[in-house]
């Protein structure tokens, strides 16, 4: 009947609009019956009737996306959008496309547009906090963690019940130090989507660096009952149960999380730990040494490794040098140095001394500190401490209270990325910068490893060298290296 209105009278648009319909109609019937091919002719055949029908150019479009031919079908949405500026349903598959070649920002602007002209469209409101979540994700990892927090607080204005959102704002918070945030935003997380392990993990590494180690257990716990092998609660489960003393439950986790993931190089490294608490030196080696097998540029392994070597490589002197020698090599690349200095050359100014350790607590290097902080001359020096204690106790605030009132500054620094820190020791324009830590826990060698002092010298908290070619000088006695000792 509409071929013969129009064969009657080619200018007769409500019929030339009916076929378009009808043609449109019929192919979505063919598609779907799985003649492709046929469907896709009658929306051709539909526009040839009617070109502005914006029906026929959209399910052009979503054929071609079903045939992943994707250039033509955003050509298609577009050309639907343009004859129907609110075709709300074009825009959100415009923005689908998008996303899906990491365009978020297009795909955000199209899920704008659709939403503009469809407010409760909860489809594209779904897509748009995923791409918001995903952008946020991509800032993030780009350096502006604030940007990504940002994003994905607005994801949620989309979804207010996005797991996903609410689970990268727990790990951002987390990496900002804000972990009462963090934990919020986690148990959110594990509420709108109770299969969400990673968060249950998440929430038991914070728990267990408060020391909170049987609400650890407990998180961990829950964690692999959803994710039976989820390897890094299985890990971080047998760390847990090390610090407990429960030696051969901590094995059987670490085992666990080695046979659900045989190259997370990590699990050797703390199955390494748990040898050396329980004295197995050499097993810990092995274990350390697999690790690195790995991950060559294991920062953990590497050091505990030398640090391990020290208690068993009596009369083999040089072979723990090289070691330690071979480490530094290795270590350096990981970061550029300072080659030069704004520190003034007048001699008659005082020098400025830094003192950088994570030990500034009750901890046994504390006590060999305490005396030269204490009574420094701090007359004749400028005296600067970087403080990169993990969690202060009463020691930690008479040592800063009684460095700052003899005219020293403390400056806190855990959780800084170590260039940073690198950075602030310039800017503090050090002459000598000394460290007390070494390979042993929470160390700031890459930090030193910038070479951010002119002059870099290690003491106190470790027994050897660090191996590290920008550490000038280690600072001894014949007690810790007695006039015998063959070590170099």
């Amino acid at each position: 009947s509409y071929h013969k209105a129009l064969s009657a009278d080619p200018s007769y648009k409500p019929a030339a609009e009916c076929l378009a319909i009808v043609l449109t109609d019929l192919g979505t019937s063919l598609k779907l019956a799985g003649n492709t091919q046929d469907g896709i002719q009658k929306y051709y055949e539909a526009l040839k009737i009617d070109p502005h029908y914006a029906p026929a150019y959209y399910n052009l479009g979503v054929v071609y996306s079903e045939l992943m031919q994707y250039d033509t079908a955003l050509g298609c949405y577009e050309k639907a959008a343009l004859e129907r500026p609110m075709y709300a349903e074009a825009y959100c598959n415009m923005g689908v496309i998008y996303k899906n070649r990491g365009d978020l920002e297009s795909a955000i602007a199209c899920y704008e547009r659709c939403l503009a002209v469809s407010p409760n469209f909860e489809i594209a409101k779904n897509n748009m906090a995923i791409a918001l979540t995903d952008l946020g994700t991509k800032v993030k990892l780009e350096g502006d963690i604030n940007q990504g927090v940002a994003y994905y607080k607005k994801a949620l204005y989309y979804n207010w019940h996005y797991a996903d959102a609410m689970y990268n704002l727990g790990v951002a918070y987390g990496e900002m130090l804000k972990f009462d945030m963090a934990i919020v935003f986690y148990e959110l997380a594990f509420h709108f989507n109770p299969h969400c392990a990673e968060a249950c993990n998440n929430l038991g590494v914070i728990y267990k660096d408060r020391d909170n180690l049987d609400k650890a257990v407990e998180c961990y716990q829950m964690a692999l009952s959803i994710k039976p092998n989820f390897s890094q609660s299985l890990n971080n489960l047998g760390v847990v149960y090390t610090v407990q003393g429960k030696m051969d439950a901590a094995a059987e986790m670490i085992e666990k999380a080695i046979a659900a993931n045989p190259t997370y190089a990590e699990a050797y490294n703390n199955l390494g730990v748990l040898y050396r608490d329980a004295g197995s030196i050499s097993l810990a080696i092995d274990a350390y040494e697999q690790c690195l097998k790995i991950d060559p540029d294991s920062r953990n392994a590497g050091q505990n490794r030398l640090l391990a070597m020290n208690y068993i490589n009596e009369g083999h002197d040089d072979k723990l040098f090289e070691a330690h020698r071979d480490w530094g090599k290795r270590f350096m690349r990981l970061y550029s140095q300072y080659t030069s200095w704004d520190n003034t050359k007048d001699p008659e100014r005082p020098l400025v001394i830094g003192y950088v350790s994570p030990d500034y607590f009750t901890h046994s290097v504390s006590y060999f500190i305490e005396a030269p902080l204490v009574y420094h001359d701090y007359q004749n020096y400028k005296v600067v401490v970087y403080s990169a204690v993990v969690k202060a106790d009463a020691k930690t605030i008479r040592f800063r209270e009684k460095v700052m009132k003899k005219g020293g500054i403390w400056r806190d620094i855990y959780g800084i990325d170590e260039k940073k820190v690198a950075a602030m020791v310039r800017e503090d324009k050090i002459d000598i910068l000394v460290e007390l830590t070494g390979h042993t826990a929470n160390n700031k060698l890459g930090m030193m490893a910038c070479q951010p002092a002119p002059v870099q010298v290690t003491w106190i908290g470790y027994p050897n060298t660090t191996g590290l070619p920008t550490i000038d000088y280690r600072i001894t006695d014949s007690l810790a290296d007695p006039p015998e000792t063959k070590q170099k």
